[in-house]
């Protein structure tokens, strides 16, 4: 009698090729491929090393960045943002004592460490990554197995090139159909959310997939992956294709000459069987997706641009209710109507989520010939230095300069509200970030999610308005 492998989801295939050892209580240890430190989380895992008289396991096979406490005024160096300071300069005395790779704030590849990495070719399809910060989910937008970690796992990443881990459960999500004009891959993620809520995918490893999936590039791949997060998963994937094999060759860290064929020969395998078995799926019409826009304080608080607000009496859960209330009375706002028309204070083109070339891109073309409104205060922040060199090279950075956007260098910015970059008090923020928590891009500051597109529409138009009719 003949016998066949069973079939095996994309996380499967890449989980089984990293085991190391199964523990009796359920954890895993498993091989982690690649693993990036930045300014926040590196001083408690350096300390560690020191305390315990190891170095680190692999030095080919960890990278260190400056990009979340690092000032983005033009002319900025490791000491033009104060409270920086301290840690910029911990970061550079342990990579030195260690001899790590640094990305400092005066190399040109230097950028938000989600950024970086796909674009030096340091993500690649199968691996699996690892990093200090939740969004490290956005490498999953190239195939690869990618997950935030704490600061103890950051140390014995750093030790032993490796993590005791628990295997999650599986959802796919399918996204079906096509998105209409002015509908981006930002309005895709937090259509679904929208839907689902904040905890659809908590416990669970998400992977993407369907054609309108498959007709993204990768860098729109890389914003849904990047807000994996937002709904309770740690990580979420795209299987790998030509469209990633375009993106990774040549880049400088992707492989080279005869690696390069077997290297995609053995990423063309990674696609989940077609019986392959999930715990869960779900199925989104993409032809029902309009631009989004957040009104509450948190992502699955999304609503297209002409759908009203939603009225909390209408929810059962008490709880539930009880949060859009105080969602309403932080952002100032009443259920009924729609965001189209309410006033904008800053509006903020950045993050991990979407500073890519892409994005500036998208943004651009609805900015060009218009200014930006009278009392907006409105930054573009591309996610890497390559990327603003790339800009620059098209042009990018006079469009958005001559219709009254402030041009920086990399790093991250208003999404955090921690080098300086910050929503003041009681103003209204519309944001390409991932996050709109309260208090979170400043104290006190009211902030809307959106796409690139929907934020440069806002910013020229003063408030939140439909990209869709600029664009026509």
């Amino acid at each position: 009698m003949s016998t066949h492998a069973a079939p095996q989801t994309l996380v499967d295939k890449i989980w089984r090729q990293h085991v190391i050892r199964e523990l009796s209580d359920g954890r895993t240890l498993i091989h982690i491929d690649r693993h990036f430190l930045h300014d926040g989380t590196n001083r408690q895992a350096f300390d560690g090393l020191r305390r315990i008289k190891r170095p680190v396991r692999n030095l080919d096979l960890t990278w260190a960045v400056v990009d979340h406490i690092l000032s983005t005024l033009p002319g900025r160096t490791g000491e033009s943002h104060p409270p920086g300071i301290e840690r910029i300069h911990a970061l550079r005395d342990n990579c030195r004592q260690f001899n790590l790779k640094l990305f400092d704030t005066d190399d040109p590849q230097q950028g938000i460490a989600h950024v970086i990495a796909p674009e030096l070719g340091i993500t690649l399809p199968g691996c699996t990554l690892v990093c200090g910060d939740s969004h490290t989910a956005t490498n999953g937008g190239l195939g690869a197995l990618a997950w935030g970690i704490g600061t103890t796992e950051v140390m014995h990443v750093v030790a032993t090139q490796s993590l005791l881990v628990r295997k999650q459960k599986q959802l796919r999500i399918n996204f079906n159909g096509r998105i209409g004009a002015g509908v981006s891959s930002k309005d895709m993620i937090l259509y679904f959310m929208s839907k689902h809520g904040v905890t659809a995918g908590a416990g669970c490893t998400v992977e993407y997939a369907g054609p309108a999936i498959r007709a993204l590039p990768i860098e729109a791949r890389m914003t849904i992956c990047n807000m994996s997060i937002e709904f309770g998963s740690r990580c979420g994937i795209v299987a790998p294709d030509d469209t990633t094999f375009e993106y990774i060759a040549n880049r400088p860290y992707a492989p080279k000459g005869a690696l390069w064929d077997r290297a995609v020969a053995e990423w063309r395998t990674l696609g989940s069987d077609a019986d392959a078995q999930f715990d869960r799926e779900v199925d989104i019409d993409c032809n029902a997706i309009g631009p989004q826009v957040t009104w509450g304080n948190t992502p699955q608080d999304a609503v297209a641009i002409d759908e009203a607000l939603p009225d909390p009496a209408t929810v059962a859960d008490s709880a539930r209710r009880q949060a859009l209330e105080r969602a309403y009375n932080y952002m100032n706002l009443t259920p009924g109507r729609t965001l189209e028309g309410v006033p904008i204070d800053i509006a903020f083109i950045g993050s991990c989520t979407n500073s890519r070339l892409s994005d500036l891109d998208a943004a651009a073309q609805v900015i060009k010939g218009h200014k930006v409104a009278k009392g907006v205060t409105a930054l573009a922040v591309p996610g890497s230095m390559a990327v603003k060199a790339a800009a620059e090279a098209k042009g990018l950075d006079k469009i958005f300069i001559e219709a009254g956007f402030e041009w920086r260098n990399a790093g991250c910015s208003m999404c955090v509200g921690s080098n300086g970059d910050l929503v003041p008090p009681g103003k209204r923020s519309i944001s390409t970030t991932n996050r709109n928590f309260e208090h979170r891009q400043g104290p006190h500051s009211r902030t809307h999610l959106a796409g690139p597109a929907m934020v440069a529409a806002a910013a020229v138009s003063g408030c939140i308005t439909d990209v869709r009719k600029l664009l026509s």
